[in-house]
């Protein structure tokens, strides 16, 4: 990531320090945060048929995955946007083949691109540990976490400047500091030779007093502080300065640091301890000190409560849009379920984060693609379907769409012209999308290349071909044993023609038999869900496998139905003698009784 920020700051210490104590070369170029760590690699790459898939659009997603793999691309994974037909459940059972992953949103989530290497601070870590740990990255944000990963705010680096700076610049507020005195001691590296740390160590309201004054300035300082009860909040700080020494261990004050790493008397040391006082030996000069303390300051006392967090999986289009306005720069990523910090973004992370990739299979338009596949990176499209659609890529890819049965066919061919040989299981699933698509080689849309592939996927697959058509088409009828909404969704697409928004659904079935009890309450669904989607028109179209005939159910737009070019037996229900194919039959005709219908 190109380093877009720049920022110039001057510290003016209130103590008489030189600045070259916290910092030998101040940085000038500062980072937002860490470096990206992640990126298109660790997103998904799904090969994913149309939805309400068919038995073609997922073993054709399966085979492919399994092909992209073998020749290299271990990250593809066949994925399915809608449950699998009995039959196709039926094939994979038969395949010994789990059903692809379910997949219904392709839209990158902030959990996918955030930055897992998060650079961050804890609520008790010094002044100087985070500015170091800031200055050595390069960045100028880090999340505040605690040991739990629950986030407690976002460090920014100019808050540091109000651990340095008092908000007053009068009164005792200008010597005022809390501290925790172990924490002190190690920003100062001392060494402590009087009582011994808390147990519990927590932060202390302290007054420094810096014994630089007379003896008799000194002592009437803190004989003041003793009458008014705050002596032993007092850190007094000097060098080599026995009487100084000796003063603060007589009135009781809270610490001592003896500063240009001078002794003190061994006798003093046991009167500290006994009084618990702490005697910090330090090898800095007093001024060196005395801003060495305040850079012991937690950073917990500069967090804003008012930040904000993101959930992993909110899509990043969502929240790109969502924070656009907000003053805040980086937004800690939560895990929804433990509320634990994952990973960190920014602002400018989401300008133009990495998609996941889709290889699409069966079909080519948006309108029958997985959601959010506008926002996904589609690098390859395999289909034997009209050209239609929105479909468009920023880059040049792979596009494979012939006049075939069966995008399996495609698919198959892909390993033969590679001299590979899959997997039996994948082999027995891309027999059965030719299958299913060609009505086992007797559609209209059959060709040389379907019966050629089908013919040796039969024999990789160890199986009779027609033995295993009769066993496909025998497995449970949609009609008998399936409601309404899955018969109609179970292998469903949608088109659109001059403007017309059409649906075509079809199911395939070993006779007529149980239609007459079901076609009221399917005429009635096909109503509801034309309504529902706001489609012209939706088809139903119910095959006979056996006789090579259909039976067409309509819904929507009369005037549009009406037209099409087959026998109607009942309103909405038409007979189709010799129709078999969707793809080559029945479209056609639809868009053919859509212009009749504008004439």
């Amino acid at each position: 990531m190109e380093k877009n920020y720049r920022i110039t700051v001057t510290f003016f210490f209130l103590f008489a320090a030189p600045a070259k104590v916290l910092f030998n070369v101040f940085p000038e170029h500062l980072e937002l945060f860490q470096p990206m760590q992640s990126g298109t690699s660790q997103l998904p790459f799904y090969v994913i048929g149309h939805r309400n898939p068919d038995t073609d659009a997922i073993c054709s997603a399966i085979g492919h995955a399994a092909f992209l793999r073998m020749i290299g691309d271990s990250r593809a994974t066949a994925a399915r946007c809608g449950e699998p037909t009995l039959r196709t459940a039926w094939v994979l059972e038969q395949a010994g083949i789990d059903p692809p992953i379910l997949v219904d949103d392709v839209r990158a989530t902030v959990g996918m691109v955030c930055r897992r290497d998060v650079i961050q601070a804890a609520p008790d870590e010094t002044f100087l540990n985070a500015y170091q740990k800031m200055l050595f990255h390069g960045v100028r944000a880090v999340p505040v976490v605690d040991s739990s990963l629950q986030v407690h705010g976002i460090l920014r680096y100019l808050d540091l400047l109000e651990l340095l700076l008092p908000s007053e610049s009068n009164g005792i507020a200008v010597r005022n500091v809390s501290v925790v005195i172990q924490k002190m001691a190690m920003t100062l590296d001392a060494a402590n030779v009087g009582a011994p740390y808390p147990d519990k160590p927590s932060e202390e309201n302290l007054i420094v007093l810096v014994g630089a004054s007379s003896q008799s300035t000194v002592e009437a300082r803190l004989r003041k502080a003793s009458e008014e009860g705050t002596v032993g909040r007092f850190l007094v700080i000097c060098g080599d300065r026995p009487f100084v020494h000796n003063l603060a261990i007589q009135y009781g004050v809270r610490a001592l640091i003896v500063t240009g790493g001078y002794p003190i008397d061994p006798a003093l040391e046991a009167a500290a301890k006994e009084k618990n006082i702490c005697i910090l030996l330090a090898k800095q000069d007093t001024a060196s000190c005395a801003t060495l303390i305040r850079c012991s300051r937690t950073v917990q006392h500069v967090l804003d409560e008012s930040f904000i967090t993101v959930s992993a999986e909110e899509p990043v289009s969502l929240l790109r849009k969502r924070i656009s306005s907000l003053a805040q720069e980086l937004f800690p990523v939560i895990d929804p379920d433990t509320r634990q910090m994952i990973g960190v973004m920014s602002k400018s992370d989401m300008i133009d984060p990495p998609r996941v990739q889709l290889s699409l299979v069966d079909h080519n338009e948006f309108a029958q693609a997985v959601r959010g596949v506008e926002e996904a990176e589609v690098v390859e499209v395999i289909d034997h379907h009209r050209l239609a659609g929105d479909l468009v890529s920023r880059e040049p890819i792979r596009y494979l769409n012939e006049p075939v049965g069966s995008t399996s066919t495609l698919v198959a061919r892909k390993f033969s012209h590679r001299n590979l040989i899959p997997d039996s299981g994948v082999a027995l699933c891309l027999l059965a999308g030719i299958i299913s698509d060609t009505l086992n080689l007797t559609s209209p849309t059959t060709t040389y290349l379907d019966k050629e592939m089908l013919s040796w996927l039969a024999h990789v697959a160890g199986v009779d071909a027609a033995d295993f058509t009769k066993q496909f088409f025998q497995v449970g009828s949609l009609l008998a044993n399936a409601t309404p909404d899955q018969i109609i969704n179970s292998d469903r697409k949608e088109f659109s023609d001059e403007g017309v928004k059409i649906s075509i659904a079809q199911v395939e079935e070993l006779g007529m038999s149980c239609l007459a009890s079901r076609q009221d309450e399917l005429i009635t669904h096909l109503h509801h869900v034309a309504e529902e989607e706001q489609l012209d028109m939706i088809l139903l179209c119910i095959t006979d496998v056996t006789e090579h005939n259909s039976m067409i159910l309509c819904a929507g737009n009369e005037t549009i139905y009406r037209n099409l070019p087959y026998e109607q037996v009942s309103p909405g229900i038409f007979y189709a003698a010799g129709v078999v194919s969707r793809k080559k039959q029945i479209f056609p005709a639809s868009c053919e009784a859509i212009h009749l219908a504008k004439r």
